[in-house]
């Protein structure tokens, strides 16, 4: 566990720790499910891997400790809870913890940002507004939208998303992928047939295996490029 502090207090950031017990740092931001079972196998994965993994807790100022259930249920109740979120203090708080990450012996001082969801779309806006050495972010909601922000973005991105997804316009989807395409370091994986949430293996209403190990490959293969341990 480490303490980040911003400007209106401080959280804890739990930490995933590599075998050799240092190495770059990696921000994994959280869905709007919390710090639940499904992102700590992925601070694990990624850990395994030789990154040290912090998970801030976006909700600490409005719901802490949150996690819940990957039903109809946890959606609406998580949903509500993200309903008052401050994007902008979050990306904040994506900062600090970056800052935190690249402070700790052993880091080099590298850390980048990888989220899913909710933390897909914090992910690239912290892309945008920090200088983070690599980002990922798999099926942002808000990334369509904001397109003006990739202009901002100097380190490598890729994004993930699915290309049945209820959440996410297609078209704006489109128009990322144009965007994209002339912007140097960029890319982006569209599966076709994937919905919302597809690489979530704990929420079956979400979980598609194909797509999830397709997409899990890419990023693997993303990370060995851009963002070597």
């Amino acid at each position: 566990m480490t303490k980040v502090t911003v400007a209106d207090g401080s959280f804890d950031a739990p930490l995933w720790l590599p075998e050799s017990g240092s190495g770059p740092g990696l921000v994994l931001i959280q869905e709007i499910f919390g710090l639940d079972d499904y992102l700590k196998s992925v601070a694990a994965d990624l850990a395994k891997l030789g990154y040290v993994v912090a998970v801030p807790e976006l909700f600490w100022r409005i719901a802490p400790g949150w996690s819940a259930t990957h039903d109809e249920a946890g959606v609406s109740a998580s949903m509500e809870v993200a309903g008052k979120l401050d994007p902008a203090r979050a990306v904040s708080d994506v900062l600090a913890t970056l800052a935190t990450l690249r402070s700790l012996p052993g880091s080099g001082g590298r850390a980048g940002v990888f989220g899913f969801c909710l933390g897909g779309s914090m992910a690239y806006a912290a892309a945008a507004e920090g200088d983070p050495d690599v980002a990922v972010s798999y099926y942002g909601s808000r990334v369509p939208e904001q397109l003006s922000l990739l202009d901002k973005i100097t380190c490598p991105i890729q994004f993930q998303f699915g290309g049945a997804d209820p959440y996410i316009p297609a078209e704006g989807v489109r128009r990322l992928a144009d965007a994209v395409a002339t912007h140097d370091g960029a890319e982006i994986h569209v599966h076709e047939g994937a919905g919302h949430a597809f690489h979530n293996h704990v929420a079956p209403m979400f979980h598609q295996p194909e797509p999830a190990a397709a997409a899990w490959e890419l990023t693997l293969e993303f990370l060995r490029r851009t963002y070597p341990v």
